[in-house]
């Protein structure tokens, strides 16, 4: 392992958690508990299946979420958060309330500057 992941948490931590989907994957699978594939993609309209798919796989081999599938026509898989993706739902919840904060302010200079 890198010295650098070795040695700071936040590169390990973000580097399981980084990117575009994760944090929002694990958001919806907080608020939900368990989710289907489609109704993952419909609360993310902007990820292609290809990269839904990826982020996935990658969650569920950092044992952030859990993979459940039911054999059974047609297939029924089904996504919820694991344990140790629960422990990462109190950070998240605090990023989600600091940047409501932030766009709350973002929004009313943008007022302020047309008025």
């Amino acid at each position: 392992m890198p010295e650098c992941i070795q040695n700071c948490g936040v590169e390990y931590a973000f580097k399981r958690i980084g990117g575009k989907y994760k944090g929002r994957i694990l958001w919806h699978l907080s608020l939900k508990t368990v989710l289907r594939y489609g109704e993952l993609s419909r609360t993310l309209p902007d990820i292609t299946t290809k990269m839904l798919t990826q982020t996935l796989r990658e969650l569920e081999d950092d044992q952030l979420i859990i993979r459940k599938m039911y054999h059974e026509v047609p297939p029924k898989v089904e996504y919820s958060l694991s344990d140790t993706g629960q422990e990462l739902i109190p950070f998240i919840n605090h990023l989600h309330d600091w940047g409501k904060k932030q766009l709350d302010i973002d929004l009313q200079q943008v007022k302020n500057c047309s008025e």
